[in-house]
C-alpha cells in the first residue's frame, strides 16, 4: 500500500457536521494506521471566530463518541489548527499567510488537499479564491475535493466544470461521492473481473433485469431548505444510484487503473437510451406508520410549503443500447421514509430454456421455479446473496429457494467507514472512486428530459414501499 506524504489537509466548512461526524474521525483512523501519518496536519476553515483549542475541543468530543483512547487529546493539541476567514477582503490572503506558517513550521513540502465540506453554492466562489491568491499551486501537489452535488442540472454542472477547469487541472480534482468509497461497491469490480464464473454469465443471454434500491427510512430530517429545491432525483438518484448502475453494466477496462475503469463509466452513461419521463415514477410520502410510530406526510415537515411538488422517491427504466445489455432493464429505485434502511443491487438471471418441474409448486411471474438471483447489498450488513432452488426432502419433487451468503464483517472484521477509505484515496493520489467531469455531465444529460418534464408525484404511505404501482426490492 502506497505510504501518506506529509500535507497539509484543509477543510472548508470545519464547523459542520459533516466534518464532526465523518472528517474528523476517518482522518484520525488514517493517521493512526500510517507510518508517516505523524508528519500530516488538518487545518479547519470556516466564518466562525473559533481558535484553535475551539476546534480542538469540538474534534476531540467527536473522536470520543468513535474510539476509546487516551491518545486523543494529544493528537488534537498537535494536529488540528484552525483559520477564520469572515467577511473582510482580505480573509483568503489570511488564509495563505496560515497555509505558509504552518508548512514552514512543521516542515512540510507544499503537499495540500482542500476539502470543499460546503453548501453547493459556494463551490464556484471558494474555488475562485483558491486560484485567486496561488494556493492551487504549490511545491508540491495539490488536490480538491468537491462533494455532492456538482451542480443542479446539466448546464450548472458544465458552468461549474468550466470554473474549477479554469483553477485546477481535472486530475487535480477529486468528486467526492461517498457510496463509492463502501467495500461492497469497490468489490463490484473484483467480483465481476476476478470471477469467471460470474462474468461470463454477466450479459443480456442469462440477466433478465437488474434492480439497484437505495432506500431511506428518514424523513427530511432538517434538510428542507436544501432538500425541497433539489428533490430526491437530484439529491440520490443522479449521482449515487447511477455511479452503480456504471459499475455494475461496465465492460472491463483495458487496465486497473483510474482513468481506465472512468473511461468505461462514461461509456455506460453515453450508451444508455435517453430516458422517457412517462416511463419514470415519482412520488412524495404522506403521513403512515413507521417503526411503530405515526409520522408526518412530507408536507408536514418543518420547512416544506405545504404546496410543494417535489418528489421523495423515483423510480426509473434504463435501457443500455450495446452488444452486452441490449433489451435488459436497468430498475433504478430510490426514496425516503421506506420501510427501511437498505442499499442493494438484485440480478435476476433468466429462467431456464425448459423447465423440468412443472408440477413443483412454486409459483413465479414467467417461470416454473423461482428464478435465480445474486443479491449485492451494500448496507445494512454488506455482502453478497447467490439464491439458487433445491429439492425438499421428501418422495414428492418440490423446489425451496435456498441461498449461498457471504458477509464482510464476518470474514474481515469491521469494515471501514465509506469516508476514510476515499480520504486515503485522496491523499494518495488515487482518482478510481471520484466522479471525472464528463462522467458528471453525462450523468445530468442522461435525466435532463424528467428534470424538465413537469410531472406531480403520487402519494404514498409513510413506511411502504413507494406509490401503488412499486413492488418491493428483492431481499425485502
Amino acid at each position: 500500500m502506497p505510504t501518506i506524504d506529509p500535507h497539509l489537509f484543509v477543510i472548508f466548512g470545519a464547523t459542520g457536521d459533516l466534518t464532526r461526524r465523518k472528517l474528523i474521525p476517518a482522518l484520525y483512523h488514517v493517521m493512526q494506521q500510517d507510518e508517516v501519518a505523524s508528519n500530516c496536519y488538518i487545518l479547519g476553515v470556516a466564518r466562525s471566530g473559533w481558535s484553535d483549542d475551539r476546534f480542538r475541543s469540538e474534534a476531540r468530543e467527536a473522536l470520543q463518541e468513535h474510539f476509546e483512547t487516551d491518545a486523543i487529546d494529544q493528537w488534537c493539541d498537535d494536529h488540528l489548527f484552525y483559520q477564520s476567514i469572515g467577511p473582510d477582503s482580505d480573509r483568503y490572503g489570511a488564509l495563505k499567510d496560515r497555509i505558509h506558517a504552518l508548512e514552514t513550521t512543521h516542515e512540510l513540502p507544499g503537499n495540500r488537499v482542500f476539502y470543499l465540506s460546503l453548501p453547493p453554492p459556494t463551490y464556484g466562489p471558494t474555488t475562485e479564491a483558491l486560484g485567486h491568491e496561488g494556493l492551487n499551486e504549490s511545491p508540491g501537489w495539490t488536490r480538491l475535493v468537491i462533494e455532492k452535488p456538482f451542480g443542479h442540472d446539466l448546464d450548472s454542472a458544465q458552468e461549474l466544470n468550466a470554473l474549477v477547469h479554469q483553477h485546477f487541472a481535472e486530475d487535480q480534482v477529486y468528486r467526492i461521492d461517498h457510496y463509492l468509497g463502501k467495500e461492497t461497491v469497490q468489490n463490484l469490480l473484483a467480483f465481476r473481473f476476478g470471477n469467471a464464473l460470474f462474468e461470463a454469465v454477466w450479459n443480456r443471454d442469462r440477466i433478465e433485469q437488474v434492480e439497484l434500491t437505495v432506500a431511506e427510512s428518514l424523513g427530511v430530517e432538517g434538510r428542507a431548505g436544501y432538500y425541497d429545491d433539489a428533490g430526491h432525483l437530484r439529491d440520490m438518484v443522479q449521482n449515487h444510484l447511477t455511479q452503480l448502475f456504471t459499475l455494475v453494466a461496465m465492460e472491463p477496462p483495458a487496465t486497473f487503473d483510474a482513468d481506465a475503469i472512468r473511461d468505461e463509466k462514461v461509456k455506460v452513461l453515453r450508451a444508455t437510451r435517453p430516458l422517457d419521463p412517462a416511463r419514470a415514477t415519482l412520488g412524495q410520502y404522506a403521513a403512515g406508520t413507521h417503526a411503530g410510530a405515526e409520522v408526518p406526510g412530507y408536507r408536514e415537515e418543518d420547512g416544506v410549503p405545504e404546496d410543494s411538488s417535489t418528489e421523495t422517491f423515483v423510480q426509473v427504466p434504463l435501457y443500455i443500447d450495446n452488444w452486452r445489455w441490449q433489451g435488459v432493464p436497468f430498475i433504478l429505485r430510490s426514496g425516503k421514509r421506506l420501510p427501511q434502511k437498505l442499499t442493494q443491487i438484485a440480478v435476476r438471471f433468466e429462467c431456464a430454456p425448459v423447465s423440468l418441474f412443472e408440477n413443483a409448486g412454486v409459483e413465479a411471474p414467467s417461470c416454473n421455479v423461482s428464478q435465480n438471483e445474486l443479491i449485492i447489498t451494500l448496507q445494512p450488513n454488506e455482502g453478497f446473496d447467490l439464491r439458487f432452488e433445491v429439492k425438499k426432502p421428501g418422495e414428492s419433487i418440490r423446489l425451496e429457494t435456498q441461498k449461498l451468503s457471504f458477509r464482510y464483517e464476518a470474514a474481515f472484521g469491521p469494515v471501514p467507514d465509506a469516508y476514510e477509505t476515499l480520504i486515503r484515496d485522496i491523499i494518495q493520489g488515487d482518482q478510481t472512486l471520484f466522479v471525472r467531469s464528463d462522467e458528471v455531465e453525462a450523468s445530468w444529460q442522461l435525466y435532463a428530459p424528467l428534470l424538465a418534464a413537469e410531472r406531480s408525484p403520487a402519494p404514498y404511505p409513510a413506511g411502504t414501499w413507494g406509490p401503488k404501482a412499486v413492488t418491493a426490492p428483492s431481499s425485502a
